[in-house]
């Protein structure tokens, strides 16, 4: 099979983890193992990979209204860290080497994270799963995603949705909506479109990132995009 990126940034969001989920589950188990089988055969064909998990299946900062918002962020990347730890027993349960790296220390569940240490992991073939976001409150996960990818020098940021792209408006509301197959940074900001919140996309545009976003309906679309397939929607200058 072509490989079209040799090191990705694959961001999952809290609330893919959990589409489909039974009796108001925190896990979709099924999908999770799907989704950790798709990043096991990449990592199989050497592509280096690095994850960072979202944490909307189990708390989102905006839901702490009743909190001081600093506290709030942080109980949100506990819960992020709760996520990586699912992802890495998935993958290491599919024989695929992987280690969580945390923002923020926490040394008796992961490593905190450190660039020269990340990279050595991936030029090892170790899947890394990045959480806590990027350490500081006010910031999300997006943004998290788009520091890490950029220290790692990722080719891309692979970013699952629940939709399968960016449309013209919301596809659950209007059936008018339409898939935008390529579009750039200043325009994403410019119609404000909810891709990934406004300091991530200005962060990858500043450092030439691309985003390609796609649907996590169906965890095969992870294997097309690194062969090159075009599907959803290409995020670039």
């Amino acid at each position: 099979m072509p490989i079209a990126y040799r090191r990705i940034l694959l961001k999952l969001s809290g609330e893919a983890l959990c589409q489909g989920a039974k009796d108001g589950a925190i896990y979709n188990y099924e999908l999770l193992n799907e989704i950790c089988g798709k990043v096991a055969q990449l990592n199989k064909l050497g592509v280096q990979i690095a994850i960072v998990v979202g944490a909307g299946n189990i708390w989102r900062g905006k839901q702490g209204t009743d909190f001081e918002r600093v506290r709030a962020d942080h109980m949100g990347m506990l819960a992020t860290t709760i996520n990586a730890l699912a992802i890495q027993d998935d993958l290491i349960r599919q024989n695929v080497d992987a280690r969580v790296m945390t923002a923020v220390k926490m040394e008796t569940f992961a490593e905190p994270y450190n660039h020269d240490r990340a990279m050595e992991h991936l030029n090892a073939g170790r899947v890394l799963v990045f959480a806590c976001g990027t350490g500081s409150p006010y910031f999300s996960t997006d943004t998290g995603a788009a520091l890490r990818a950029r220290e790692i020098d990722a080719d891309a940021v692979l970013l699952a949705k629940n939709i399968d792209g960016v449309y013209t408006a919301d596809p659950r509301k209007d059936p008018a909506a339409k898939l935008i197959p390529s579009i750039t940074y200043t325009e994403v900001i410019e119609k404000k479109l909810a891709v990934m919140d406004f300091t991530a996309v200005s962060f990858c545009m500043e450092n030439k990132l691309p985003v390609l976003v796609f649907g996590l309906n169906d965890p095969e679309n992870i294997i097309r995009i690194c062969s090159g397939e075009k599907i959803g929607t290409v995020v670039s200058d």
